[in-house]
């Protein structure tokens, strides 16, 4: 019932004239949102309520989602608002942007950098070329990028957290608080190929997915590779995991993949 309302909502906003990432952007929270729905045991068929809302934007902080993420959503859940609107579902407006995004702190925007779409493309294009990216390393590039997780939980995986059959990411972080992440197929696809080459490592035993000449890769041997790869791409920005989380990758998936 839910995949069907995403469907629609998509058709929706492809007939208003949206932009491609814009639509990308707005179905991936949409998903999100009825995923968390899900995860409450809520039987959605159309009828958004305020405590939805309320209790979905309390979620996204408690698990200390940025603020332009956090707002980014609300826009997205104002539109869904819209949609059901128009197909006469609801008849009234419960996503309230004054009360419900998040204010920004002043100057706050300056200090956090982002990646334009060009040095996305470049990064994308770049992480390809076999003879300057290991396949391990365009994994973490990937799992950064795409799911938007944080370096201690980068380096936290493990093997046994991976669902390749439902293309699934069980993530454990702070409080020890589990989420499950979905994993868009290419990243799925560099797991896969990094674990045939993983296995002829002196530490394959171990249980943790990601590996280095020590064992366990360390965050501050992420952030070190991330270096390197800042200054080999000159992207006039530095390669960050918290400059990946602002892209918000993490519920860029295709909708068939929900359908």
């Amino acid at each position: 019932m839910v995949a069907d309302f995403v469907y629609k909502f998509k058709k929706y906003l492809m007939e208003d004239g949206k932009s491609p990432k814009t639509i990308e952007s707005y179905v991936g929270d949409i998903y999100g949102f009825a995923v968390y729905l899900q995860n409450m045991e809520v039987s959605f068929h159309g009828e958004l309520k305020r405590f939805y809302i309320t209790s979905f934007r309390n979620y996204l902080i408690e698990n200390q989602y940025e603020t332009a993420t956090i707002n980014k959503k609300i826009n997205s859940l104002r539109a869904f608002n819209g949609f059901l609107m128009k197909n006469n579902l609801i008849n009234e407006i419960v996503v309230d942007l004054r009360k419900d995004r998040m204010k920004v702190a002043f100057g706050s925007e300056k200090q956090v950098e982002v990646f334009s779409e060009k040095q996305v493309e470049r990064m994308l294009f770049y992480i390809q070329n076999q003879d300057k990216v290991s396949c391990r390393d365009k994994m973490i590039i990937l799992l950064l990028m795409y799911t938007g997780i944080r370096v201690s939980e980068l380096c936290n995986i493990k093997i046994k957290n991976i669902d390749f059959l439902t293309g699934q990411l069980k993530v454990f972080g702070k409080g020890g608080k589990i989420r499950e992440v979905p994993l868009k197929q290419e990243v799925v696809e560099a797991i896969k190929k990094y674990l045939v080459e993983r296995a002829k490592d002196k530490f394959s035993d171990l249980k943790y997915l990601i590996l280095g000449q020590r064992g366990v890769l360390k965050r501050d041997a992420i952030n070190t590779l991330l270096e390197k790869y800042t200054k080999e791409l000159e992207l006039g920005i530095k390669i960050k995991p918290h400059t990946f989380r602002h892209l918000d990758f993490s519920c860029h998936i295709p909708l068939n993949s929900f359908l």
